[in-house]
Formats: structure tokens, C-alpha cells, sequence
């Protein structure tokens, strides 16, 4: 257990934590939304700190991150606990456990020992996944800061449900982040997630902003968010802040609270990828699927760039962060030129 970062202490015990946006108002012994945060005689303490509860070495196309340091690996962690509550979640058994309820399971690990690990597996950089990595922050930054030293790179796959505070905090040690952007509509986010849509559209605008190289994954679900409409409407936002950042349409399966429902059809992944390229996002990737959907194409001359089966890359022709064919500039975070950007 260890003090948590931002919050303020009010009265009658009360502390406010503007760690995420759902901006908690937590009394004396009770935890906020997400069962990870405490307080406790006015002083709010992290329960998930050191905490490793999946560890493992991973693709950096796993997270999906396409544009980010391709072909190489990440070393991934997570411990439990998530400040949303997706009926569709596909890692729900760590996600939505916590520490209200006593799930104190995980590793014990220190922030030294998984650089050192990191290191140890040959990984290019440490990702912060599986669960959100908002609700384990203080673990996060304080790794990320000796990832840094080391010269490990760093990223988060998130939900994008964070404050301006917590962004502008770990803006000098994240390089890149996967936001899930999983619907255009308020009241949806309101009854899958129990979050709201402004303060994710606010993340992935200020991400950009910050220079943080961003990528957005929709996980496309029959009857949530499939229409044409909102498919439409996310694409023309990702656009709208830079049509470079690379879209993932994720392919959904039957899982958690949502195991009577079909997976998606690949004609709706399909549908979803003309959407952006109407909307003139540059890169639109499939995910979930086999055979199709996961290629980088120059968008000037159209030639393959980077060839993928599964999360493996095959072939690469991007060099100093340019096509190789026609010497266009390719928008990305590469291993020898860090991000470039049209």
C-alpha cells in the first residue's frame, strides 16, 4: 500500500481523487469507483502498488500499437481493478476484481525489478495493459521514470477515462498509447461502462497535443456499436484530430456479460474501414481476424510497407521513417527517427 497521487484532502475526513474522470469524493475507510484507491484517516493510499497480477512478454502489436517501434517487444504488466464496468470486457476475471471485495492476489514487483526484467527479455519497451493503467498509476510512473534512465520506451493501453492532471504528469515518460474509444454516444458509455464519452474525446485530443504518439482501437459490437452512424462518427473525430493516427476496428467475441451475443461479421469490420477511409483516415487496421486487415500500405503510392501475420511482422519497408519506394514520410514512432508525423 502506498499514498496516492492526486487527490485533496476536504472536510470531515472527505478526500477527492482527480486521478480519473469519474473525480471520486471518498470518506473516511471507503475506496472510490475503481476498489483500488482507499481512504483511510483522510490520507488516500493505493492498494494495487507492486502488485503484478499479468506479466508477460508480448508483440508491441498485441496491444494493437501498429506505428509504434513494429516488430519488436514490449514487457507487458497489469496488476487488478478498472474504472469502468464493460458488460463486454475480454480481460474481466482482472479487470474488474478489486480490493473492496479482497482480491489482494498478484505478484509482488518492483518498479527496478521489471526494468530489470524488461531488459533481462531483450524488450524495446514496457507496456502498461491488460487492466487500465490509470487505477495502477503510482506503480506505472514510477517505472516508466526508470524505464526512461534505462532507455526503454513506454505506453499505455487505456480507456482514456483520465484527468488533464494525471496526462500532464506522465507526459515526460509515456511514449505512446492505444486509447479504446468504444463508442460516440453518451448514453452508452453511461450503461456499458458507467463513464462518459467528453473526458475520453479530452485524452485523446490532449495526447496529441502532448506528443504522445496515439493509436485508438473500437471494439466493434453487434447492436452497441455498429451502425454506420457511429462507426461514421468516430471515424470523422479520430480524423479531425490527425488523419494519421491509426484506427484499429476490433472484431468482438461472446464474453463476460455479453456471452448470448454473435461475434462481429468481418463485413461490419470491412464497413467500418471504407467508413474511415471516407473520412480520410491514412491508416485503418482489422483486428480479431485472420488473412486480411493488419498490412501497412504507403497512403501515397499504395505500395506494402510492413507485412503482418497474426501479431508477427513479416516484412518492413520503412526506413528513417520514410516509404522506401517512393521516399514519402510514413507518421509513427520509429526506432531511429521517434515520432514522425505528417
Amino acid at each position: 500500500m502506498k499514498e496516492a497521487l492526486l487527490y485533496e484532502k476536504l472536510e470531515q475526513g472527505i478526500v477527492h481523487c482527480f486521478l480519473c474522470a469519474h473525480h471520486c469524493r471518498i470518506p473516511d475507510k471507503k475506496f472510490g469507483f475503481c476498489g483500488v484507491r482507499q481512504n483511510k484517516e483522510g490520507t488516500l493510499y493505493t492498494h494495487a502498488y507492486g502488485k503484478v497480477v499479468a506479466c508477460h512478454v508480448d508483440p508491441i502489436e498485441k496491444k494493437p500499437l501498429y506505428h509504434f517501434l513494429p516488430g519488436t517487444f514490449s514487457f507487458s504488466i497489469a496488476t487488478i481493478g478498472c474504472n469502468f464496468r464493460c458488460g463486454f470486457c475480454q480481460n474481466w476475471e482482472i479487470s474488474q476484481a478489486n480490493f473492496r471485495e479482497g482480491d489482494f492476489s498478484g505478484q509482488e514487483l518492483t518498479p527496478q525489478e521489471i526494468v530489470n526484467e524488461a531488459l533481462r527479455n531483450k524488450c524495446k519497451s514496457i507496456s502498461y495493459t491488460y487492466t487500465e493503467p490509470t487505477i495502477f498509476f503510482e506503480y506505472a510512473i514510477e517505472t516508466a521514470k526508470l524505464a526512461k534512465e534505462k532507455g526503454l520506451y513506454n505506453n499505455f493501453v487505456t480507456n482514456g477515462f483520465m484527468t488533464r492532471e494525471c496526462l500532464l504528469m506522465i507526459k515526460p515518460y509515456l511514449d505512446a498509447a492505444n486509447v479504446d474509444l468504444k463508442f460516440f454516444k453518451e448514453v452508452s458509455y453511461k450503461n456499458n461502462c458507467h463513464g462518459s464519452l467528453e473526458p475520453v474525446l479530452n485524452a485523446i485530443r490532449l495526447m496529441h497535443e502532448l506528443g504522445i504518439w496515439v493509436e485508438v482501437t473500437t471494439l466493434v459490437v453487434p447492436g452497441e456499436n455498429d451502425s454506420d452512424g457511429e462507426l461514421k462518427d468516430i471515424a470523422q473525430f479520430i480524423a479531425g484530430v490527425d488523419k494519421n493516427i491509426p484506427w484499429h476496428v476490433s472484431r468482438f467475441h461472446p464474453d463476460y456479460h455479453f456471452t448470448e451475443r454473435s461475434p462481429t461479421p468481418e463485413a461490419t469490420l470491412k464497413k467500418a474501414k471504407k467508413l474511415g477511409q471516407e473520412a480520410g483516415l491514412a491508416f485503418i487496421y482489422a483486428g480479431n481476424v485472420y488473412g486480411w486487415g493488419s498490412d501497412t500500405l504507403c497512403p501515397a503510392c499504395k505500395k506494402l510497407l510492413i507485412r503482418r501475420e497474426g501479431f508477427y511482422v513479416l516484412e518492413d519497408h520503412i526506413q528513417d521513417g520514410q516509404c522506401i519506394f517512393c521516399r514519402s514520410a510514413i507518421a509513427g514512432f520509429w526506432q531511429r527517427k521517434g515520432v514522425r508525423r505528417l
